[in-house]
């Protein structure tokens, strides 16, 4: 034999392949391995046992992995009943249709609270065993031993439960996925509910009714009949009564009508209503939830219901009618035709500037009452100049007429306190701050003093009341109060400049970017507003669009902004934005002689110092601390934007928005 290893191995891995080829077709039985051992046998054979081929046999060719077991060992898929109403029970079968899942012996819950005669399984008697070993325990069950679908069948009887004339049976609930019953009741003229399920159909027979219904499995299903009662109340004659209230608004050019009716049937089925109107009274609409539709005839207006009232309905009339303006006026009245009694009222309100004159109201059939006692829609109204009357008699016959004089007045407009016009201007820098002049224009006749409220941050510099400087007072919430002028009773108004110059820090600027400025808060409303804002000249500055928008700077229109303060000139730059104009701020007071100006505004300083001194005097419920501040003047410098806004309601902070980007060409870098 050759001495090297690898001529060994050849022959045994051929020996062991021969063997599994010979024990696959049979050549070798149980004893073969005995009668190998026996035998002898040439070098580079193995002989081994069947229990280890077949070992070895597994490892080379494994089986695939056994299936999961069903999670359930059966499902109760569905449960039909088919009943039939006896005298105390309700007796019939039910059908239970079982899918099993598992192999072997398997336990199945018959639906608890029934009643049950015989059970079957596929036409065969089946045996029902209780599903707990406790004697307690009524719950029954099947035993089932094989897989697939099961049909089991029970004879089956269900207590009735009756009370207050009415009876009912209960369907148990189970675990099936639908559940089906058949009720069928042998008597005519039966009413029956359902609660629990949804009925589908309905047959009437000669004997009775038969009812089908669906239902979830988890919850039970409850029928519930009574008998049909005979109801004669729409074949007897009409009789209702009623409630109508309407109020009259008496406009300058037309006269506004609305009525709520509310109709109760105590006799018959009402199918339509109808209300009695005047001539000069135009119906413009009818809501409510029972209106079908609705038609004016001469006199009358009828309102068609979409189904017989045999209770109550309500509606709502909405209407105009032609009156004259003021003087003696006759109001119009609707009436409930039709009806036994009628009860309500009429509420009469002057709109506008007017008045009903107390000595001038005649009434018939009516009499004086508070407006919130009538209800809708006359318990609404809070006028003072209300005049609300109720119905005296409930009588549809009794005569109702109300007769009233109405005085108008001219309307004028009662000045309490206004700016006029606002004037800013802000210089802004690089690094964020920003100082801001801000001047209003103000009349005034009854306010003491304006509170003003800086921007978060902000700090005060300067204050002024017709170019006197001033110290104002500080309110509760960290705001300014500056004192105002009076004018005189039966006087108009003059206008006077109150200002202030404040300080206000912010982030510092980036090669681009957005800014918003926001501006003081005061507690007048402002006409009017026209900011203008400088930045530096290496940056281009545009505005955003929002409540102000960008125009040519035009000097203040009110005289005292013009004459208040003499406004230094403004230095420009070629990188100005294209189509604004770069102003100088110089206001034609500017070349008014000094003289004649401080002449003019003399008289001005001294009432405003004089009111000044009687506000530290007083103090009117504020403080005033620190030293008296010193006017300071803007230093305008850059190119600069003007803005305008109008229509600034009170204690309400405006803003603007602008877009910047640094510009390389005009020496940002």
């Amino acid at each position: 034999m050759p001495d090297s290893k690898c001529p060994r191995r050849s022959p045994k891995s051929l020996s062991v392949f021969l063997l599994f080829i010979c024990l696959g077709h049979g050549l070798f039985s149980r004893s073969g391995p005995l009668f190998a051992q026996e035998s002898a046998h040439s070098p580079g054979w193995v002989v081994i046992s069947v229990p280890d081929y077949r070992a070895l046999r597994v490892r080379a060719f494994p089986a695939e992995r056994e299936p999961e077991p069903p999670p359930v060992d059966a499902a109760l898929s569905r449960v039909d009943y088919d009943l039939r109403v006896d005298t105390d029970v309700a007796s019939g079968h039910a059908t239970l249709t079982v899918d099993v899942l598992k192999n072997g012996w398997v336990r199945v819950p018959i639906p608890s609270g029934l009643f049950v005669r015989e059970a079957k399984l596929d036409g065969k008697p089946l045996s029902l065993a209780s599903l707990s070993a406790s004697k307690e325990s009524n719950q029954l069950s099947a035993l089932l031993s094989h897989t697939g679908r099961a049909v089991i069948t029970l004879e089956i009887a269900l207590p009735i439960a009756a009370s207050a004339s009415e009876e009912r049976v209960s369907i148990p609930s189970t675990s099936s996925g639908v559940t089906r019953v058949t009720l069928e009741i042998p008597r005519s003229g039966v009413d029956l509910s359902l609660n629990g399920g949804l009925l589908s159909e309905t047959h009437e027979l000669k004997t009775g009714g038969k009812w089908t219904a669906y239902g979830k499995g988890a919850e039970p299903m409850v029928f519930a009949w009574r008998r049909k009662t005979e109801e004669h109340h729409s074949t007897l004659p009409l009789r209702m009564h009623g409630t109508l209230t309407q109020f009259v608004g008496l406009g300058e050019d037309s006269t506004s009508l609305n009525a709520n009716v509310t109709l109760v049937v105590t006799q018959g089925a009402a199918k339509e209503a109808h209300i009695q109107l005047p001539e000069n009274v135009t119906i413009n609409q009818v809501q409510g939830a029972l209106i079908a539709d609705w038609e004016m005839k001469p006199g009358e207006a009828l309102i068609t219901f979409l189904e017989p009232v045999e209770q109550s309905a309500s509606f709502v009339i909405t209407g105009e009618a032609s009156l004259p303006r003021d003087g003696q006026i006759d109001i119009p009245l609707l009436r409930l035709a039709g009806v036994e009694r009628e009860t309500g009222g009429v509420g009469v309100d002057v709109l506008g500037a007017g008045e009903i004159k107390e000595d001038s109201i005649k009434t018939q059939g009516l009499e004086r009452a508070d407006g919130s006692d009538l209800g809708e829609p006359v318990s609404s109204r809070q006028s003072p100049a209300l005049i609300a009357l109720r119905t005296r008699s409930a009588d549809v016959k009794s005569p109702r007429a109300l007769h009233l004089a109405v005085s108008r007045y001219i309307q004028q407009t009662v000045l309490l306190a206004n700016v006029e016009e606002a004037r800013y201007r802000i210089l802004l820098t690089k690094d964020g701050k920003s100082l801001v002049e801000a001047r209003y224009a103000v009349r005034n006749n009854q306010r003491s003093f304006v509170k003003i409220t800086l921007p978060p941050g902000a700090s005060l510099w300067s204050a002024s009341l017709a170019g006197k400087p001033i110290r104002p007072g500080s309110g509760p919430d960290a705001s300014l109060l500056l004192p105002l002028s009076k004018a005189r009773s039966g006087e108009e108004a003059p206008e006077f400049a109150v200002e202030i110059v404040y300080f206000a820090p912010g982030p510092g600027w980036t090669d681009k970017g957005r800014l918003k400025v926001s501006l003081p808060a005061l507690d007048l409303p402002i006409s009017r507003t026209g900011l203008q804002v400088f930045y530096p000249p290496q940056f281009r500055f545009v505005a955003e669009t929002g409540s102000f928008r960008a125009e040519n700077y035009a000097g203040p229109i009110s005289p005292v902004l013009t004459a208040a303060v003499d406004e230094p000139a403004v230095d420009t730059v070629a990188s100005a934005p294209a189509g604004l104009k770069l102003s100088a701020l110089e206001s034609p007071a500017a070349t008014m002689d000094a003289n004649a100006r401080e002449q003019k505004s003399e008289t001005a300083k001294q009432s405003a110092q004089t009111l000044v001194d009687k506000f530290h005097a007083s103090e009117r419920g504020s403080r005033a601390s620190g030293i008296l501040p010193v006017r300071v003047n803007l230093p305008a410098f850059g190119p600069s934007l003007y803005l305008v806004s109008q229509l600034t309601s009170e204690n309400q902070s405006a803003s603007a928005e602008f877009s910047y980007q640094q510009d390389k060409k005009a020496g940002g870098k």
